[in-house]
């Protein structure tokens, strides 16, 4: 059983995913603090131009509704989720886009190499051919 888990712990398969886990989560962090520390005040700052002063928190406030004392729907923080959903989703597709391009124009700059076709054993076989029937007609032109 041991040794059974040893094979499928060394599979490619099982260590792909590992490394694809670890960056994933890297690139998480690094889409959270892109959206977090750039794209979300960017937005503060153009809310707060719109609602006079409000920062983004207390703009989206404006949306909750309290029907009874103690229960509040808070759609201004759902509204907020969805705003960063779509601002995320937004970096994380403008960062796959520039990946997908500069792996376009390295498998482009890879297909430029020209192509060097090796003879095979057939092109020897008619060379060698060819080469016998040069030297038999040779060879009755001396006779």
């Amino acid at each position: 059983m041991f040794k059974e888990f040893k094979e499928f712990l060394m599979r490619g398969n099982v260590i792909d995913l590992a490394v694809g886990v670890v960056i994933g989560t890297t690139f998480t962090a690094i889409v959270t603090n892109v959206v977090n520390g750039l794209i979300t005040p960017l937005v503060g700052l153009i809310v707060s131009l719109f609602t006079k002063g409000k920062d983004l928190n207390e703009a989206m406030s404006v949306l909750d509704w309290t029907p009874v004392k103690g229960v509040t729907f808070a759609f201004g923080d759902v509204v907020s989720a969805l705003i960063t959903f779509v601002i995320t989703g937004f970096v994380l597709f403008l960062i796959v886009k520039a990946a997908n391009k500069a792996r376009d124009t390295a498998a482009k700059k890879e297909a430029v190499v020209p192509e060097v076709q090796i003879p095979t054993a057939e092109d020897y076989l008619a060379d060698i051919r060819d080469l016998l029937v040069e030297q038999k007609k040779a060879s009755t032109k001396d006779k």
